[in-house]
This record gives C-alpha cells, structure tokens and sequence, in this order.
C-alpha cells in the first residue's frame, strides 16, 4: 500500500469515526480526541487530512448529502413508466439514504443544526437541494412546470417539508414508516411541481 493509499485509508477512518461519534453524541461529545480514538488513529493523523474537529464534520456532511444527491438523480434517471414514478424513485432514494443508516439522517439533519459554523452549511446545502428539486421539476414537467421564481419557492417549500418531515420520524416524534414519507412526498411533489 502507497504512502497515498495509506492517508486516504486514515481519511476514510476519520469520516466514519466522525459519522459515528457525531450521530451519537452530538456536537458536544464530537471532539477530535473521541474522534480519533474512534477511528484507533493518533491525533496527529487527523490533521495530515482536517484542520479542525468542524473541517472534519463538514466533510461528513458533505459526503451524506454528495450520497442523497447522488442516489436521488441516479434513481429520478432510471427507466420508469411515468412521470410520477420517476418522482417516485428519486424521493425514495433520498429518503433511503437518511432512514437506512439513521447516523446519517442525524449527521445531516439534526447535528449539524447544533454547530454554529455547520448551521449556515446545512442551509446552503438546503438551498443547493431545493434549487435541484426546482431543476428538475421544470425537466420533468416541460411546459406545464411553474416559472423559475414559483419553481425555486416550491422547491424550497418542498425540501424544508421533506427535512422535517425525516426529522420527525428520527426524533420518534411521528408514527410513520419512511414508505409513508416517500408517498406523502410524491403526492405533495407531484400535486405542485406544476400549474
């Protein structure tokens, strides 16, 4: 193994290490001492791949959010017999990605809301995702989509409801299945993604 896949294998070690301290702890409890021993690395390693505890959650974060978006356009892109299956596949595969490893969900949308520096990053990512659901929307629905104003005030509409939505069921504050989540999504999706 090369000097480079060795820091790289460090790295994915601290990103885990960091999803997994995070989504338990919290805030308080992601030092980058529990983070590293966590991840059965000294200190010193962390920093060949971070420059601070915050450099390395916003890393984590990141990569959740690269996976939603990822998983989302992948499946919105797969063959499907219509409109609203397409939708379908994509809401399904974002909500998938936050329920099926709940330390992503929690990294993502919950924790980050406790770090003052991550707090402005979650919602430009917010943004960046309702600016994509709007995007997308107008490809979907061609001429019958909303203009582009109406178009990013749904989007953002839609993926702030969504968040809370998965935030609520993380919390164990509603009684759903995340089935139940992705089908109220695809109905609110499709019932105003157009005129």
């Amino acid at each position: 193994m090369s000097a480079d896949d060795r820091a790289a294998d460090r790295r994915a070690r601290l990103l885990e290490a960091g999803l997994d301290v995070f989504s338990t702890t919290g805030a308080a409890g992601a030092t980058m001492t529990a983070i590293c021993a966590q991840a059965k690395l000294t200190e010193r390693y962390f920093y060949e791949s971070f420059t601070s505890r915050d450099d390395l959650l916003r890393s984590v974060v990141d990569a959740v959010s690269e996976e939603i978006k990822s998983a989302a356009l992948a499946a919105l892109h797969s063959p499907a017999d219509t409109v609203e299956q397409q939708v379908r596949q994509a809401i399904a595969a974002f909500v998938s990605v936050l329920t099926e490893d709940r330390r992503k969900g929690r990294v993502a949308m919950i924790e980050s809301l406790a770090v003052d520096s991550l707090r402005t990053h979650r919602r430009e990512s917010m943004r960046d995702f309702a600016h994509l659901v709007a995007e997308q929307a107008r490809d979907l629905y061609g001429d019958r989509a909303w203009p582009q104003q109406q178009s990013e005030i749904n989007g953002l509409l839609f993926i702030g409801g969504l968040a809370e939505l998965v935030i609520a069921w993380l919390n164990d504050e509603i009684d759903v299945t995340p089935e139940q989540i992705v089908d109220a999504a695809t109905h609110q999706f499709v019932s105003t993604g157009h005129r």
